[in-house]
């Protein structure tokens, strides 16, 4: 058995305080492990501000997934604020990050992992991404490694004998679904918020999703001059 894919995250704040969380992801499936057991929170219930058209059965799902895992971060940071300032470190296997920034920045990449591996199936389509994992990646980076992730996966479908989708309005569709998670998720946030951070985080992320049909239309035309070499005869 392969061991866990880890990324640490490390929250240093100006006072000194210091706050780690370590992800382990499963090697081959890239879901995420659960950190120990906890009883989870009530607004973990999946029937808690369910998501509209949530595939998971309540009788076999009673919590919704990611907001079992995402309620440790909840009670990590729940006395800080979205605005705080902090140092924030990104360890994996091969590789650190170091940015000073705020604390919703620098949790929307965190929170970006956890969502896509931790369990939602309507989310399941952006969990290839965290293989390589790129923390505090702009729109523009992200919009790109979406795209390329997508064209990937038509590739796959294709080698496998299904039909794959070129035309990337697939890609439409999956980020209409995801904004869909965020709108409801961010309700569930904020009924168990005490700050601002986690409703924030969602907001950063929504905005993310929100980009990426815009994208579609217009970065292959931006692009298009780089890869003048596969458009030669």
């Amino acid at each position: 058995m392969s061991p866990p894919l880890i990324i640490q995250y490390i929250f240093r704040f100006c006072d000194g305080e210091t706050r780690e969380i370590l992800l382990q992801l499963d090697e081959t499936t890239l879901a995420l492990i659960p950190a120990g057991t906890h009883a989870p929170p009530v607004w973990a219930n999946l029937d808690m501000h369910t998501c509209k058209g949530c595939p998971l059965d309540p009788a076999v799902n009673p919590y919704c997934p990611i907001a079992v895992h995402l309620s440790r971060v909840v009670e990590i940071f729940h006395e800080h604020n979205s605005y705080d300032d902090v140092t924030v470190e990104v360890i994996d296997s091969r590789r650190h990050y170091l940015k000073e920034t705020s604390l919703q920045d620098g949790l929307s990449s965190l929170v970006g992992i956890i969502m896509a591996t931790g369990g939602c199936p309507v989310l399941a389509p952006l969990r290839p991404m965290v293989r390589h994992h790129l923390p505090f990646a702009t729109l523009e980076e992200t919009e790109f490694r979406m795209i390329s992730m997508y064209l990937f996966a038509q590739y796959l479908r294709q080698k496998d004998g299904k039909q794959p989708d070129w035309s990337l309005d697939g890609l439409e569709a999956i980020y209409d679904r995801v904004r869909g998670v965020n709108q409801y998720f961010a309700k569930r946030i904020r009924s168990a918020s005490r700050n601002d951070v986690g409703v924030n985080v969602i907001i950063i992320l929504d905005c993310f999703a929100n980009a990426i049909p815009f994208a579609i239309r217009t970065i292959m035309r931006d692009y298009g001059k780089c890869f003048d070499s596969y458009l030669e005869s």
